[in-house]
């Protein structure tokens, strides 16, 4: 068995605004399956698909404030493709955002709600990933969180080393699933995470025992009555297994 990796989800102030943006930001359809609630795909996507990772982003009263440990790096194909990007997603309203990252060849923006986001220099490895390269998760043991979520979803490894560590689908298209080793990390719930999904509603159960198996638990951050379960990584992070979509 293995689950779906689906999309990146985001909380926001404002769903639509941010929606907007990011669907300007990689040339995405835009769609709302409920107030509050604004998703993002390639056009002509069928869903699920790992051609692509696909975002949703869920209104919420106040999100909170933290270091993300998650965060989307962008592709892109010439330096005068990186520079045009740059340009184009500060006229949308990213701003550039310092986070010590020094002199480098890519370029750290913020969204309209300071999300943190990086736009590549022109690499081979994502040269036909689609806008999105990479989903980016911080943690402090790379390989152990590629050991993870590669059982989880049945990605396929790439690279691994102490400090870096990549996934991508098994079919080897869409973006990849990137886990960089960091310091001094927080505790508390990230703005940014993964959700998954069975291949079949009714696999949910077995798939919930395996991955408690692997090292995850169930988490309560006050959800209420929802159609997906909530669960916490080997390191903390959380992530949603989807219900029926």
């Amino acid at each position: 068995m293995a689950l779906q990796l689906t999309q990146v989800n985001f909380k926001a102030r404002d769903d639509a605004a941010l929606g907007w943006f990011w669907a300007a930001a990689l040339g995405w359809g835009i769609d709302s399956e409920a107030p509050g609630v604004t998703n993002l795909q390639p056009v002509g996507f069928h869903w699920p698909d790992p051609s692509a990772v696909c975002i949703d982003l869920v209104k919420v009263p106040d999100p909170e404030t933290v270091r993300y440990r998650v965060h989307l790096d962008l592709a892109t194909e010439s330096p005068e493709h990186q520079a045009e990007l740059v340009a184009r997603l500060i006229d949308l309203g990213a701003t550039p955002a310092d986070i010590g990252q020094g002199d480098v060849p890519w370029t750290v923006l913020a969204d309209p709600e300071g999300n943190v986001f990086c736009v590549l220099e022109p690499r081979e490895t994502y040269r036909d990933t689609g806008p999105i390269a990479a989903v980016v998760v911080n943690c402090t043991d790379p390989r152990a969180q590629a050991d993870f979520w590669g059982e989880a979803t049945g990605w396929t490894r790439h690279e691994t080393n102490d400090n870096f560590a990549s996934l991508r689908s098994d079919q080897n298209v869409g973006p990849y699933l990137e886990f960089i080793r960091t310091t001094g990390e927080p505790t508390v719930q990230s703005r940014v995470h993964l959700d998954v999904l069975p291949h079949r509603p009714e696999d949910r159960p077995a798939e919930v025992a395996r991955l408690q198996a692997l090292g995850a638990k169930p988490a309560d951050v006050g959800q209420g009555d929802v159609p997906w379960l909530i669960m916490t990584d080997p390191e903390g992070n959380h992530f949603c297994i989807l219900g029926p979509h």
